[in-house]
């Protein structure tokens, strides 16, 4: 069984904020995650092996988003997300 089987997967945006290290102005930004959360029970095709597993599943967020634009006019540079987590927990 893959591990694709034990979650749902949905993406969403989230605001976080962020300071640009070129011109060092701080703004909210829209950040796109993708979000996969355990499903309420196992599958049925499931086998011993795939019940430990699924009982060790947690849900947890994945970041898509690598690089922004600043928002300020005078700078409009891309830059890389280095503040953020790429992959955060869930507590559910």
């Amino acid at each position: 069984m893959e591990e694709r089987e034990f979650f749902t997967e949905t993406t969403e945006q989230r605001t976080h904020v962020l300071t640009c290290p070129k011109c060092g102005q701080s703004a909210e930004y829209k950040v796109t995650w993708v979000v996969r959360r355990k499903r309420a029970h196992l599958p049925r095709h499931a086998d011993e092996r795939d019940r430990a597993r699924f009982a060790k599943a947690q849900s947890y967020m994945v970041r898509r988003d690598d690089k922004l634009a600043c928002t300020n006019v005078r700078c409009r540079k891309p830059f890389e997300i280095t503040t953020l987590q790429s992959l955060a927990f869930l507590v559910e």
